[in-house]
């Protein structure tokens, strides 16, 4: 009986290990509901730092281009949640400090990819968000940043990070994520 009872938890710890071992260290699973908004505060120097940001750049990613790689070359802090299928999802970053610079960006895989930055190939979609250098029309810019993702007839597994623009280490910030 005793050997039963250690091998049940010999195993229940090693499925708990594999289920936490498909992310990086670092990596946030966030449970979004559907038809919810999700919010938390978070500090961006719980974040690290990114050397290569080459594929947010890459035809089959298409995240931003390498133009605007100094609005995401501070810390960056990954999150993984769902969209479901015929819904729509609208994050945004809120930080608690008007004058730091953040930066957004989210895509979608299948829900078994289990692919994140930088190690990203392709994705299904990729949107970002960051302060522009030029006026928008119809569109007044301030602080917030925020993206959209829809998904039409399937689930989706959705990365969010949030980087520091400018080298950026530290800051805390809303991460707001309205799930419909």
């Amino acid at each position: 009986m005793k050997l039963n009872k250690l091998l049940t938890v010999f195993l229940l710890t090693i499925i708990t290990q594999a289920i936490f071992a498909q992310f990086p260290d670092g990596v946030n699973v966030i449970d979004a509901k559907p038809n919810t908004v999700t919010t938390f505060t978070v500090n961006l120097s719980d974040g690290k730092f990114l050397t290569d940001l080459s594929w947010a750049s890459s035809s089959s990613v298409a995240c931003f281009p390498a133009t605007q790689n100094h609005k995401f070359t501070g810390n960056h802090i990954i999150y993984i949640t769902e969209i479901p299928p015929h819904s729509k999802m609208d994050i945004t970053v809120i930080p608690d400090d008007k004058t730091k610079n953040m930066s957004i960006y989210a895509y979608t895989v299948g829900l078994n990819n289990n692919a994140t930055v930088p190690n990203l190939t392709s994705c299904v979609t990729c949107e970002a968000d960051h302060n522009r250098d030029y006026k928008k029309v119809g569109r007044t810019q301030d602080h917030t940043r925020t993206v959209h993702l829809n998904a039409i007839n399937n689930p989706y597994k959705v990365v969010i990070g949030v980087a520091g623009a400018d080298g950026l280490t530290e800051g805390s910030f809303i991460l707001k994520i309205k799930n419909e």
